[in-house]
């Protein structure tokens, strides 16, 4: 089957990120992280629907009775019947950082990473939320914390920072959520200049990683080879994710204006890209407990 590239009829994010396909509902969710945005639609763009949280968000996963969302400051549930979010908890962050790119694993926990919104060089942390709300740092000296995403079993996480371009991978215990030693598989800078930015897996465990600078998704082997790059047709591609009622289509959010550098002067920038026809499905998201 010929791989397939859309846009999808949907509303333009200025800083589009974090993907997530809700098989509960058959809905996929985004947000437009710089203006506080949440949005739903679905799977073509449909009936689309959003909500202003009136503050950045760094990402979203799937939580019981509805999503969690890692706001700048701290973690929340989200209730889509009312547009309420309700705080669980806030990290102890430094100061001039905010919550970023964030997963779901596959016991009910949720990961986040926070990046720098000053001048302090590796002052983001990565930050692993229990099903019983106590929270702990399990990494530091980050600059940008993206692309954090499981292997299919559950016993690998993959995490970057996009600063330096590391593809990174750790064993990760699903018992009790502690990490091993880090591991680089991969330096996406060697493509095109770019950092990775948001990173999901397909059913196969291959990591499939935006490279923002590049205007291309990557696609990784668990042993950290480059298999396969695609281009797309939008500039600053930022996450993606696996949705659809076969989880075979690979949403791509895109950059408008990221409230720093990067800004495009595309018509369509902002957008989400759909993918088919990649010959493998994704395997559907962890919820948070």
């Amino acid at each position: 089957m010929p791989i397939e590239v859309d846009l999808l009829d949907a509303g333009v994010a200025g800083l589009g990120e974090s993907p997530l396909w809700d098989h509960r509902s058959a809905r996929l969710w985004w947000v437009d992280s710089s203006a506080g945005r949440l949005y739903a639609s679905g799977a073509e763009g449909q009936d689309q629907v959003s909500w202003d949280l009136g503050r950045p968000i760094g990402s979203i996963g799937l939580a019981t009775g509805g999503l969690i969302i890692a706001l700048a400051d701290g973690f929340y549930r989200f209730d889509a019947s009312t547009g309420s979010i309700t705080l669980i908890v806030r990290p102890g962050m430094a100061p001039e950082t905010r919550l970023n790119d964030g997963k779901a694993d596959r016991a009910g926990r949720f990961l986040a990473a926070s990046m720098r919104t000053g001048d302090a060089v590796g002052a983001g942390a990565l930050f692993r939320l229990d099903a019983d709300g106590a929270i702990e740092q399990i990494e530091s000296g980050i600059g940008i914390g993206n692309a954090i995403c499981f292997s299919p079993a559950g016993d690998a996480l993959y995490f970057a920072d996009s600063l330096d371009g590391k593809l990174r991978r750790y064993d990760y215990d699903q018992a009790t959520g502690k990490i091993g030693k880090r591991r680089d598989l991969a330096d996406c800078q060697a493509y095109g200049g770019s950092g990775a930015d948001g990173a999901t897996v397909d059913a196969e465990g291959r990591i499939w990683v935006a490279l923002v600078l590049a205007q291309a998704v990557g696609c990784y082997a668990p042993d950290g080879t480059l298999l396969r790059s695609i281009p797309v047709p939008l500039p600053y591609p930022s996450c993606p994710a696996f949705g659809g009622p076969n989880l075979d289509t690979l949403y791509l959010t895109s950059i408008a204006n990221s409230g720093h550098r990067l800004i495009a002067d595309h018509p369509d920038a902002g957008r989400i890209t759909a993918i088919r026809g990649l010959g493998a499905p994704g395997i559907a998201e962890g919820i948070y407990l």
